[in-house]
């Protein structure tokens, strides 16, 4: 099974790039982050045109996150939206059945500028997170927590081209960084990490100052897998080509493959 997570930055203007890898890469399961579309305009009939089912929890503008499954059966919906904070809008957290597998996609904020309330939100958010993923680490079967996580995980080469000019930077700060290790102690693998040591697996490039060209990437897009899941892991990678096309996202297609 083929389980891939994509940030795609606005599904309405990123809707071509998104079914294009679709039929290239075809995914099993994609879970999709940063719609930026409600729940009433999402485009449920082009994806089941592709071949895909679709549950999804949309928000006008920005944020948002789905699952899309090929083949016949749609995805069944578990959980829309973390425990913890009832007064939470934001639309950030969808988790589906898939045969035996559960799979999150995962939207964690930004948390720009820091320090300030969106960066407070980031480390409340990322704390709920952490609770309900406790949870789901022990389950006998397979769970996948795939997504665009807003951390970089440390300033080697493997996770930024360089970390000079981002030390300023939510996704690099050391509360970040501390609550990332404290999700990954629970017995989550990080499975582009596991496969690819010492390798630059970057999965975003900010459109500007020329970063896709020249490569200076960050690797913030991933897949956690819990022990069922990592004891089923075969290989994983990115789709990194996708990022350089006409009018694509600023992030890249991560996936895993895991054996049956």
């Amino acid at each position: 099974m083929k389980i891939a997570t994509f940030n795609v930055n606005g599904i309405t203007s990123r809707l071509p790039r998104v079914l294009e890898w679709l039929e290239e890469s075809k995914p099993d399961v994609a879970c999709l982050q940063e719609l930026k579309t409600s729940d009433a305009t999402f485009p449920e009939l082009a994806f089941k045109a592709a071949g895909y089912g679709a549950v999804w929890h949309g928000q006008k503008g920005f944020n948002g996150v789905a699952v899309l499954t090929r083949g016949e059966a749609p995805p069944v919906e578990i959980r829309r939206g973390l425990p913890g904070d009832p007064d939470d809008t934001h639309s950030r957290y969808l988790e589906a059945q898939v045969g035996d597998l559960v799979v999150a996609s995962i939207y964690l904020p930004n948390g720009n500028p820091q320090p300030g309330p969106k960066f407070d939100y980031k480390l409340a958010w990322f704390e709920r997170l952490i609770q309900h993923a406790a949870e789901l680490c022990g389950r006998n079967g397979p769970v996948v927590l795939a997504g665009d996580y807003n951390v970089v995980p440390t300033n080697e080469v493997v996770d930024i081209y360089s970390a000079k000019s981002w030390m300023h930077d939510a996704l690099l700060q050391p509360e970040t960084r501390a609550a990332w290790r404290r999700l990954l102690d629970q017995g989550w693998t990080d499975s582009i990490l596991k496969l690819h040591p010492g390798e630059a697996m970057y999965t975003y490039w900010d459109y500007f100052r020329n970063r896709w060209e020249r490569n200076s990437g960050l690797r913030i897009d991933h897949l956690l897998l819990n022990a069922s899941a990592a004891a089923a892991l075969e290989s994983a990678g990115i789709d990194r080509e996708v990022r350089g096309r006409e009018k694509p996202s600023d992030h890249a297609p991560a996936w895993v493959v895991l054996n049956a």
